[in-house]
């Protein structure tokens, strides 16, 4: 323990080294409660961390780092609690701290690294409460003053971190919009957004965290985790017990990963009390693992119980999707009904996995979800959460014939693609895919542009380019699939990464 407590005040004094040579003007202070509010903030203690900062403001309101962190500490908990009515008080604020910042001098680096960040954060929020077309307009505002940044102070890496995020967004817009962003001057570029990037995680102590956290989500949604990255990603709560942030973070790119079992440990170490926002989103955590593993009656307790502690909009339709399938697929058809029903008639439909709900509840109401789709269902779910050995018992001695519908043809051959692949059996994989591609030609069913993208990475470890580049294009190929944006990201960037 003493060890520990020892690190920790190193830690801090080497920060307050570092950011003193930062220090040009009077105008942004990292005292020592505004650092240790910005760590409170990413540990989502959210309160104590806006305790801190008040403190400070009482000393010096001018103190520019504080509109920041004000800004910082809105972020994390409108993307947390999807508080409506904070996020329409809250708006007003985007203006006004951007007109305090204004009044910092030209001659602060911080200036234009602020602004831009606060113009990024709420172009998050605004994205998460569905106001595209604002948040749109947020980046490029941000995109355009963390550039001018940039040649001002040339040598001022923490704008880096703004630059290089909105160098890898910009760069994974869709072939069909990068029209856009050539009209409107934005530049993107995966592989320099992540040099950025990582740059400022190496050399800015301050920034190492948020950098590191950055890294890891571009490349657990866009890109890939190396080795390294998954154990980076394990050891930092174990490192930080108290920070839930860092479990969140763990919990979640694990279950992305197909590692559920690993997931439900940093779940389980969470840091719960009152010190902490509330954060109902960990039980719906808690019943995807359980439906994944198949406990049906336990998914359905924590679904309902995240439907009780919520006071969002996202995943209403989808979390009544899964207490749908969590009586359905325990064959209590009945009991199931108001559950798709629900799904149909609530919540918004802003995620894909709302959208997915809404359009399986029509389906439902059209009698189209049928009683041989549950063993899909039960592979699928086994497979998300790398339950491999009882997702492939499901799904073994079933074939094409088993089932009515060309999309569900379409899916069992993916599944059983999907299962042999993360078993490392790549060469009995292979031809599921291509046969799950060959059934889903000229059609929106999601499992063809699914298989060409694992189709892709596995001839790119193979070390033959060329086919994964083919693959990787007819993954993109696919018009108006549920999953485009995605399956046309990672295409993107799995093809910037071959140098096409």
């Amino acid at each position: 323990m003493k060890i520990s407590r020892f690190l920790i005040i190193l830690f801090f004094l080497l920060l307050n080294h570092t950011l003193k040579a930062e220090e040009a003007t009077n105008d942004v202070i990292f005292t020592p409660k505004l650092q240790k509010a910005y760590f409170e903030i990413q540990k989502l203690r959210i309160e104590s961390a806006r305790d801190l900062i008040n403190e400070e403001r009482k000393i010096n309101p001018d103190n520019g780092l504080i509109q920041y962190l004000d800004n910082y500490a809105d972020l994390h908990y409108l993307l947390i609690s999807e508080d409506k009515s904070a996020f329409k008080a809250w708006s007003k604020n985007e203006d006004l701290r951007l007109a305090a910042l204004a009044k910092l001098p030209n001659s602060s680096p911080y200036k234009r690294f602020f602004q831009a960040e606060i113009r990024l954060h709420w172009a998050f929020a605004k994205m998460k409460f569905g106001n595209e077309a604002s948040a749109s307009w947020d980046v490029i505002k941000a995109y355009r003053i963390a550039e001018e940044n940039q040649k001002r102070f040339p040598n001022f890496r923490p704008n880096l971190k703004t630059l290089g995020l909105l160098h890898v967004l910009i760069g994974s817009v869709p072939d069909n919009y990068t029209w856009v962003t050539k009209i409107l001057g934005l530049k993107g570029d995966i592989k320099l957004g992540i040099q950025e990037i990582q740059l400022v995680e190496r050399e800015e102590p301050f920034f190492k965290q948020e950098t590191q956290l950055i890294n890891l989500l571009l490349h657990a949604y866009t890109l890939q985790l190396s080795e390294e990255q998954k154990t980076l990603l394990k050891q930092l709560p174990k490192n930080q017990p108290d920070n839930l942030l860092l479990h969140f973070f763990a919990t979640t790119i694990l279950m992305k990963e197909g590692k559920s079992e690993e997931a439900l440990y940093y779940l389980n170490h969470a840091p719960n009390s009152d010190d902490y926002i509330a954060f109902p989103f960990l039980d719906y955590l808690r019943g995807e693992i359980a439906l994944q593993k198949g406990k049906y009656d336990i998914a359905f307790f924590f679904y309902n119980k995240f439907q009780k502690r919520y006071k969002g909009f996202n995943y209403i339709k989808d979390s009544n999707l899964k207490m749908f399938m969590s009586r359905w697929l325990a064959n209590r058809d009945t009991a199931a009904a108001q559950y798709i029903k629900l799904a149909g008639s609530t919540g918004s439909t802003i995620i894909e996995g709302d959208k997915f709900a809404q359009r399986l509840s029509e389906e439902y109401e059209e009698g189209k979800l049928l009683p041989e789709q549950k063993i899909l269902y039960k592979a699928r779910y086994a497979t998300d959460g790398g339950y491999l050995a009882e997702a492939w018992d499901f799904i073994d001695n079933y074939t094409e014939k088993s089932f009515h519908t060309p999309t569900d043809k379409a899916e069992l051959n993916y599944r059983k693609g999907r299962i042999l692949q993360k078993m490392d059996q790549i060469e009995r994989a292979m031809p599921y895919y291509d046969r799950a591609i060959y059934l889903t030609q000229n059609t929106s069913f999601t499992f063809g542009p699914s298989a060409a993208l694992q189709m892709g990475y596995i001839m790119r470890d193979k070390n033959q380019n060329t086919v994964a580049v083919n693959y990787f294009k007819k993954a993109m190929a696919f018009k108006k699939h549920e999953y485009k944006n995605s399956i046309d990201n990672k295409a993107k960037a799995a093809l910037t990464e071959l140098g096409q």
